[in-house]
């Protein structure tokens, strides 16, 4: 298939407070659950559609294509269709703004990756997985019918259109190792409502997969991918999905520097990461299943940063997305995340990146 060279459209139709904290001004939320039960609706709802309506439009998909990348990643909420209160109330659905981006990728030459990224009670307790320190996707399992049936409207309504590249069936589901890891770090909002959360087992995530495989190709043809992420146990999917029955089966790694390294290593210790750990798994895994690098950026610290001049502060952001970037050519393609922010971490936003020269104007010359 044609390498893939992309961006996230995060927090567009998935808020993330770190990526635009004004969305969350007057409320103590720190996710978009919570921000949806302070706001009266009417706020509400005036607040997400200006924000849905001004934050990607048709210039940015231009913008991705004049810079040389071929595909977006959409990351979308479960609540998307706002079809049963139940799982929907209190939130805002937005399919009409999915149903524009399909039209603007068509438009201007792009393909989308529909990108799962939330479920009911959270499959993560990220605040990118719509509620803060609760996890009580996997435990449930008509909440994991519920997804299933969201995937199937997802492929029901996009399935055949030229703009459709693939459906990710979910995105970052945790694993044992980090739910414990992290659990200082997403406190919820309420307590209480968090008894039970737990990470998601493997044996759940691999039914549910291919239960969803299943579900899509009812209305994806194979020419379609059919995404699942690693759930961050990259090594356990060597011999998952291999049977001749599963067609186009692409899988998904978010690999993060600064988050699988902290900061206590050295620059050094970044360049053997990229170019063999992560070029190695890539190698390997590419034998089994196309891989794609799903979410990546040039945020990164290290020891020594304090002592770097500006100089050199600008080298080592252009080093590292050098560095990845050569790697992300031994596999299936990546996106980037994200595309914009209206916040200030270095890193993270693709067009501040090419604007200070950390990335090539164009993502396919490298020039």
């Amino acid at each position: 298939m044609e390498k893939i060279r992309g961006v996230n459209f995060g927090n567009w139709l998935v808020l993330e407070k770190w990526m635009h904290p004004e969305l969350f001004a007057g409320t103590t939320a720190e996710d978009e659950d919570e921000l949806c039960r302070q706001l009266p609706r009417e706020e509400l709802v005036r607040r997400l559609t200006e924000h849905r309506d001004t934050y990607i439009t048709k210039d940015d998909f231009l913008y991705v294509r004049e810079h040389g990348m071929n595909m977006v990643r959409i990351p979308v909420p479960h609540f998307i269709f706002g079809d049963d209160p139940a799982y929907c109330d209190p939130y805002v659905p937005c399919i009409e703004y999915l149903d524009r981006a399909f039209d603007w990728a068509e438009e201007t030459g792009l393909q989308i990756l529909v990108d799962l990224h939330t479920a009911p009670e959270s499959q993560n307790g990220f605040d990118n997985g719509g509620i803060c320190g609760v996890c009580k996707w996997a435990q449930s399992p008509e909440r994991i019918d519920r997804v299933l049936l969201v995937l199937e409207k997802l492929a029901e309504r996009y399935g055949k259109r030229e703009g459709l590249w693939g459906i990710e069936l979910l995105n970052e589901p945790i694993s044992e190792q980090l739910w414990h890891h992290i659990q200082d770090r997403y406190l919820p909002h309420d307590p209480q409502r968090a008894t039970g959360s737990d990470f998601v087992p493997l044996s759940v995530l691999q039914d549910f997969y291919k239960r969803g495989y299943e579900v899509l190709r009812r209305h994806m043809e194979e020419s379609k991918a059919v995404v699942f992420h690693d759930g961050f146990r990259f090594d356990a999917w060597f011999n998952f999905m291999t049977e001749p029955e599963y067609k186009n089966v692409v899988l998904d790694a978010h690999w993060y520097l600064g988050m699988d390294l902290g900061s206590n290593l050295e620059e050094l210790d970044f360049m053997r990461t990229i170019f063999h750990d992560h070029a190695e798994k890539l190698k390997l895994m590419e034998q089994v299943h196309p891989v794609i690098v799903g979410e990546w950026c040039l945020c990164h610290d290290s020891q020594s940063k304090r002592e770097r001049t500006p100089l050199q502060e600008e080298l080592f952001f252009r080093l590292v997305g050098d560095a990845q970037l050569a790697v992300w050519e031994d596999c299936s393609g990546y996106f980037f995340w994200s595309y914009k922010l209206i916040s200030n971490p270095a890193g993270w936003d693709l067009r501040k990146c090419i604007e200070r020269g950390w990335l090539p104007q164009n993502l396919t010359t490298g020039r």
